[in-house]
């Protein structure tokens, strides 16, 4: 069994539900062990900020699913949600996404298909924030760094709000 992390987010629709249904959803298999879920985070959007703010929680989990395997059940998992992948459009709306962040230390590349760790993970306060209550002590292969570690090294952090605790657009 691997021991993977995942990032998942929502800006359509009921946001924290849809969080809730892929975290049921991805333990629909007995392939698939949901060990820890972080909090939920109200978050910034990153890259394109010309859309909703987002829902957004990290999950431990333990698999014997490949990293190949795994990122096609989650892409299956996002279809049945009703995400829509755009060709042209990078960070953008979605029902549901869910990133693999790392899967156990390795370093894994199969073209632009799959990239762990993930390759923007550590410029990423939404998804540093909530990786920091599943387990800040995590160690980036690549970087040779914790998750503490690569958050107190972020720039200029997007905001990350306990969901329901503070409305980020001041309302």
């Amino acid at each position: 069994m691997a021991r993977v992390f995942l990032s998942l987010g929502s800006n359509m629709g009921d946001r924290s539900a849809n969080i809730s249904q892929a975290v049921s959803l991805l333990s629909m298999t007995d392939r698939v062990k949901v060990v820890k879920t972080s909090s939920f985070y109200e978050t910034e959007p990153w890259g394109n900020k010309k859309q909703e703010w987002f829902v957004n929680a990290c999950l431990a989990i333990d698999t014997d699913y490949t990293a190949e395997e795994l990122l096609k059940y989650c892409q299956n998992i996002e279809l049945k949600m009703g995400r829509i992948r755009h060709e042209n459009e990078r960070w953008g709306q979605r029902t549901i996404d869910i990133d693999i962040l790392m899967y156990d230390n390795q370093i894994i590349s199969i073209g632009s298909m799959l990239n762990i760790p993930h390759p923007l993970m550590h410029l990423r306060a939404f998804v540093l924030v909530p990786m920091l209550e599943v387990k800040a002590d995590l160690v980036h292969p690549v970087f040779n760094k914790t998750i503490s570690e690569l958050y107190d090294e972020l720039d200029n952090p997007e905001d990350v709000f306990l969901y329901g605790t503070i409305s980020p657009k001041g309302n």
